[in-house]
């Protein structure tokens, strides 16, 4: 593909094909050694539970590797120009462009224009890809890695479906859409106003559940009105697989899922949902990262330094290590309530786009 018939100078499309293929083949090379490693160490859960050929290549690895890639991005991309941006800097690369009257600000677009195509590509992976094949990748774990785990069931469902209304399901079979010990409680302004109790409800259709053995009681003040029956059917607005979607599980639904469960729980009041905002807020600062970490990556490595490209490296390595700390407590602050969850989300990329800036104001012009 040749970058100059759509207006690039000769020097962008210099920089962009070092800046794409530093990054892929720091890809490769990393994810090749996390491979080795990783067949190392479950080599003997793959032969104790069978795993064929084919599941492990197909439904194992080739989910790990996009996961990977995908969940260290930002990183990759760090790394990747600050390496070739220190070697050009080291081969008085960068010295010679600038002083043949190309600003730095004019040197930053290649970079940018890299960076925006690993933007778009790791926001389109983590939005639509990421989510099925890490779906393949837990289904694959529960079956050949940690079989003990795997679950057909939900324990102790208690969700508020609309607002007011509470369901509670001590078990709940996916094999066959029952559910055992159920109760429906509704409340109106605090106040209990119906419960319906059951030992056993079916999923029928859509919101369509048909109750077994089930008890009715209506308050009125002081009153009850009890009704006991055999069987009852009942509209309840929600679907048996939003029995099984726990925090545990945002990473495998898709951003419009994600977007469309985000509402049906805020529509129906409840609260407890920081772990699906988090996910949902962080498919876009993921890809938004890449820019802030492009920005420092430049800034810092564009000088000629004493200590070479193991300096910029080491002091590279240092920043990426402190951006894995501040994600990892921003989610945590997050899932635990501690501050709003988009704020959470994007301290990392907040704090360090102001490192940024201050790199940028430094370097060499």
């Amino acid at each position: 593909m040749n970058l100059q018939k759509i207006g690039l100078k000769r020097l962008d499309t210099y920089i962009i094909w070092k800046f794409l293929g530093t990054f892929f083949f720091s890809i490769v090379v990393i994810l090749s050694i996390a491979v080795v490693f990783d067949v190392t160490e479950k080599i003997d859960d793959f032969y104790e539970h069978n795993a064929n050929l084919h599941a492990i290549v197909f439904d194992y690895y080739l989910s790990f590797l996009p996961y990977y890639a995908y969940l260290f991005t930002p990183l990759f991309t760090f790394i990747s120009v600050i390496f070739f941006t220190s070697k050009m800097a080291n081969d008085t690369e960068i010295v010679a462009i600038l002083a043949s009257g190309v600003s730095f600000n004019r040197l930053m677009r290649p970079y940018f224009i890299a960076s925006m195509i690993i933007t778009v590509f790791a926001f389109l992976l983590g939005a639509f890809v990421i989510p099925s094949s890490t779906e393949k990748l837990i289904d694959f774990e529960k079956k050949y890695i940690e079989p003990e785990k795997a679950s057909n069931n939900a324990r102790n469902v208690q969700m508020e479906v609309e607002k007011g209304v509470v369901l509670y399901i001590e078990r709940f079979e996916i094999t066959d859409n029952t559910g055992y010990r159920f109760s429906l409680e509704k409340f109106e302004d605090k106040t209990l106003v119906s419960r319906i109790t059951a030992e056993t409800v079916k999923w029928d259709s859509l919101y369509n559940w048909k109750l077994f053995n089930y008890v009715q009681r209506d308050f009125n003040g002081m009153r009850e009105k009890l009704v006991r029956g055999a069987s009852k059917d009942i509209t309840i607005k929600v679907l048996p697989k939003e029995l099984f979607i726990t925090a545990t599980e945002a990473p495998q639904l898709s951003l419009t899922e994600l977007r469309n469960h985000l509402r049906k729980q805020k529509e129906r009041g409840v609260g407890n949902i920081q772990a699906f905002e988090d996910e949902y807020y962080r498919r876009f600062s993921t890809a938004i990262s890449v820019l802030v970490m492009t920005l420092i990556g430049v800034s810092l490595s564009s000088r000629k330094v004493r200590g070479g490209m193991g300096l910029n490296l080491g002091i590279g390595l240092g920043l990426s290590g402190l951006y894995v700390i501040f994600t990892t407590m921003s989610t945590t602050f997050a899932v635990n309530g501690v501050m709003p969850t988009l704020l959470a989300v994007w301290i990392p990329n907040i704090t360090f786009f102001i490192v940024a800036v201050y790199l940028f104001i430094r370097a060499p012009k």
